[in-house]
């Protein structure tokens, strides 16, 4: 019995269950160790970095392809449709490359397509069961869980092996998504980790960007020189009661120095980079659709400053947002509206102020949608849909709904991609799968990786066997996707 399968009759607590066990199994290894470095601590087969910093903007939920970067035929909605009829229910319009349309909603990222390379033939694994949190597990870490370990977010590896761009800017910074209160909180944990790298390697988490501020504070009404007497008095207390029977010297290490980073960061200028007030108002309001557009001017900000990886997310929570099991198209109407100016201005910022080249920022989701098919052709995954099979009667169901992994649009901007180019196709008619160069997730980490100046093939020893960035290492670049 292969014994990272899930128990079918309750795959969800199963998997937690199995995840709990590798964190456990984590905390108590030794320090991982970087496996073919030179004598001199150079990164095994490092290819010429195109970037320097990366921002990952996260569809959470399922961001249907043929809605947003993929159109297929649009019909509009109206009693007795037939849902085998309804592959779009937006619009195609033109953008800024001569012959690629987006849907209509995106004008504001229409126009800066001509900056972007557009990945349509992005695929994914079913998974046996597709639930959210196993396909963002997957897409965060490049590993199907459960893992024997904890796997690393790929903002941990960038923190691990290319460090910090500046001393005091934490290298792993995640905006937007409340880690507490969400029906898959644990499930959203488990990725948003530095796993076995350590906790300084790990995300700073600032699940409201408007108070983002406030993170790099003392607490209200505490003077500064009181909270660092604290700091020092709490980091004696935890150096001199190590907690071996709960976790290795390395993690225990690792815990304190990130404790120092974090104390570093709020006597540091840098902290005014958190602080959206110190912006101009014109710059907020070009943003502000919301806790995304915020977050996007937050990550410009961050990453002005030095941050490496800040991945930006429309937050995952079940039922809502990019998740549209129902009132689909209403429900997408409204995030086209939250991501288009948002997206569209941080990409011009990026490039009047000459960072877009050496910034690789990347839109992406865990999976497309689907009207009609659960997976891919042939998929045995339990049906997620509520939609009727045959003809529309309601508003509600005009949109798409299923969980769809056999083609999925992935945008990237900046970082040394192609301009204006694409990649990949899918087909004009259901099945809506790729049909034409189509990239795995371990391919399409192999080409952020390379991007940002890491080889596909790093690895550390982790419980005496070695661990890669990639899975097995074996993740290949696409290279021609760079300019």
């Amino acid at each position: 019995m292969n014994p990272l399968a899930l128990d079918p009759l309750n795959p969800r607590r199963d998997f937690l269950k199995k995840l709990s066990a590798a964190g456990l199994a984590t905390l108590m290894s030794p320090a991982p160790r970087l496996l073919g470095a030179g004598p001199d601590g150079e990164k095994p087969d490092a290819p010429r970095a195109r970037a320097d910093a990366c921002i990952l903007l996260w569809m959470g939920g399922g961001m249907a392809a043929p809605e947003t970067f993929d159109p297929k035929r649009y019909s509009p909605f109206e009693k007795g449709l037939s849902v085998s009829k309804m592959l779009s229910t937006f619009p195609a319009i033109d953008t800024s490359v001569g012959g690629l349309r987006i849907c209509q909603g995106l004008e504001n990222i229409a126009r800066v397509m001509d900056r972007a390379t557009l990945i349509r033939s992005a695929v994914q694994p079913d998974l046996g069961t597709i639930l959210h949190s196993r396909h963002q597990y997957h897409w965060h870490t490049g590993y199907v869980p459960p893992q024997t370990v904890a796997a690393p977010h790929i903002g941990a590896w960038m923190a691990r092996v290319l460090g910090p761009r500046n001393p005091v800017m934490p290298a792993f910074i995640n905006i937007g998504q409340h880690l507490e209160g969400n029906g898959e909180a644990e499930e959203l944990k488990a990725f948003t980790t530095a796993g076995f790298f350590g906790n300084e390697f790990g995300p700073m988490n600032l699940p409201d960007p408007a108070s983002a501020a406030a993170a790099v504070r003392p607490p209200k009404g505490m003077s500064p020189g009181r909270f660092a007497d604290r700091y020092k008095f709490y980091r004696q207390l935890v150096d001199k009661n190590p907690r071996r029977d709960f976790m290795s010297d390395h993690q225990q290490e690792s815990m304190l120095r990130s404790m120092d980073n974090a104390q570093r960061l709020l006597a540091s200028r840098e902290s005014a980079a958190f602080d959206l007030g110190l912006e101009p108002q014109a710059s907020r309001d070009a943003y502000d659709t919301g806790h995304f557009g915020r977050g996007c001017l937050l990550a410009r900000r961050l990453v002005e400053n030095g941050a490496r990886f800040v991945e930006v997310t429309t937050e995952y929570v079940p039922f809502f947002h990019w998740d549209t099991h129902a009132d689909g198209h209403s429900t997408l109407e409204r995030m086209h509206r939250e991501i288009d100016a948002p997206i569209a201005r941080l990409v011009l910022d990026l490039e009047a102020r000459g960072m877009l080249d050496r910034t690789l920022v990347i839109l992406a989701s865990e999976f497309s949608r689907d009207a009609l098919i659960e997976g891919v052709p042939g998929s045995k995954a339990s049906d997620q849909a509520t939609a009727p099979s045959e003809t529309l009667q309601e508003a509600k169901h005009y949109g798409l709904h299923r969980h769809f992994t056999g083609g999925t649009s992935v945008v990237m901007f900046g970082g040394g991609m192609k301009r204006g180019h694409v990649h990949g196709a899918t087909a004009d008619e259901r099945p809506l799968v790729a049909t034409k160069d189509p990239v795995s997730i371990k391919d399409l980490h192999a080409t952020i990786f390379t991007a940002m100046g890491v080889s596909p093939k790093t690895a550390f020893n982790i419980e005496q066997r070695p661990f890669y960035a990639t899975e097995d290492g074996k993740g290949t670049a696409v290279e021609s996707l760079f300019a």
